[in-house]
């Protein structure tokens, strides 16, 4: 056995919706179901547990101005793991932050690689900026570079036009994500407007961030081919105040920007109606701090969805969508455990009781 104390968990054990047992046991820093026979050095929490929760887009080595030193992404990860987050997506970083994976007491990483952006349309410092001829080269490096996925900026403002555009040809966009689904990469794309989307979606995009352009002749195309979104209403909610900056220079831009965040509940909802899968992202670590995801699980609520389905998309769902498990027996032991029910009040995700990571209670 393990010199690792064993840990049990003892109370409400959600390995699933409704797949809810009365405890779990820790050994090894792994999931167990069974008692383990001899143990000595046993520690007891209480409570409702659940998965370690995910951010499915966050930025871990980046702040509003570009990358950050060792140090501060350390800060980020942190502040992630007290929220109970213990599995993030990241959604592009020009900081490589490999060292993480050494770290037992950080986060696990998913990461997509550096953002890939057209030149100059898109924030300074955070992406590759090129142009459409150069689009494949640069995704195949970075679905090597990444856990499996690549990130597109797939529409900015155009300057020349003062509203969003797309920023790629359609046969740019099909080659390169032939080229990622090649090296066994999938793709997302930063995504508000509408005009850019069927484009990505026919061309075998496999998610969409933000996601706010989705109209109502959109809706069927994503369900159909099984698009999943991850719409960061907690970063959609700065939107009025971005318009309000640019109004003077860009009015269009402006407008467009506050029709998108003004039906952006309903947006999220039509969604979630149609069948599409919806994931839980804060789009921390741009200008936005981290530790956001009971935020945004409450957002989701807001907009209509259950609850039940909002936690699974910080939780089970999206864990499973990730390709990582949650607590099923001999998985790595990372989990949360909260003071009631967290199906029955996503409020409570808010105040971890205990987080527990690699098996060890994070204190």
């Amino acid at each position: 056995m393990s010199d690792q104390p064993v840990l049990h968990v003892k109370g409400r054990v959600l390995v699933g919706p409704q797949d809810v047992r009365d405890e779990l046991w820790v050994v090894g820093g792994r999931v167990s179901y069974d008692r383990p026979a001899g143990a000595r050095d046993v520690r007891t929490v209480r409570g409702w547990a659940l998965p370690g929760l995910v951010d499915a887009h966050c930025h871990v080595g980046l702040d509003a101005h570009g990358p950050v030193d060792a140090e501060t992404a350390e800060k980020q990860a942190l502040t992630d793991r007290e929220a109970g987050t213990l599995l993030m997506r990241d959604a592009g970083s020009p900081s490589d932050t490999r060292w993480i994976d050494d770290r037992a007491d950080l986060p696990k990483i998913i990461r997509a690689g550096r953002h890939i952006a057209r030149t100059r349309r898109y924030i300074r410092n955070y992406a590759w900026e090129i142009e459409p001829d150069d689009l494949v080269a640069y995704v195949a490096q970075e679905a090597r570079r990444g856990d499996g996925w690549v990130k597109l900026v797939g529409d900015w403002i155009d300057r020349e036009v003062g509203d969003l555009s797309p920023c790629w040809p359609r046969e740019a966009v099909e080659a390169a994500i032939a080229e990622a689904h090649r090296l066994g990469a999938r793709v997302t794309a930063h995504c508000f407007a509408e005009n850019s989307l069927r484009d990505l979606v026919e061309s075998g995009i496999d998610c969409v961030e933000h996601a706010t352009g989705l109209t109502e002749d959109l809706i069927p195309l994503f369900a159909e081919r099984g698009v999943a979104i991850v719409p960061t209403l907690v970063n959609i909610a700065t939107f009025p105040q971005l318009a309000a900056g640019g109004e003077s220079k860009f009015p269009n831009w402006s407008a467009h920007m506050r029709r998108l965040h003004e039906r952006r509940y309903d947006t999220v909802r039509s969604a979630y109606d149609a069948g599409i899968p919806v994931f839980v992202g804060t789009d921390a670590g741009g200008s936005l701090p981290h530790g956001l995801v009971a935020a945004e699980v409450a957002e989701l609520v807001t907009a209509g969805i259950p609850p039940i389905e909002a936690l699974a998309a910080t939780s089970w769902s999206a864990r499973a969508w990730l390709g990582r498990p949650g607590l099923e027996e001999g998985a790595p032991a990372d989990l949360v455990v909260y003071d009631a029910d967290p199906r029955a009040e996503v409020g409570v995700l808010a105040a971890p009781r205990r987080v527990v990571l690699n098996g060890a209670v994070v204190e």
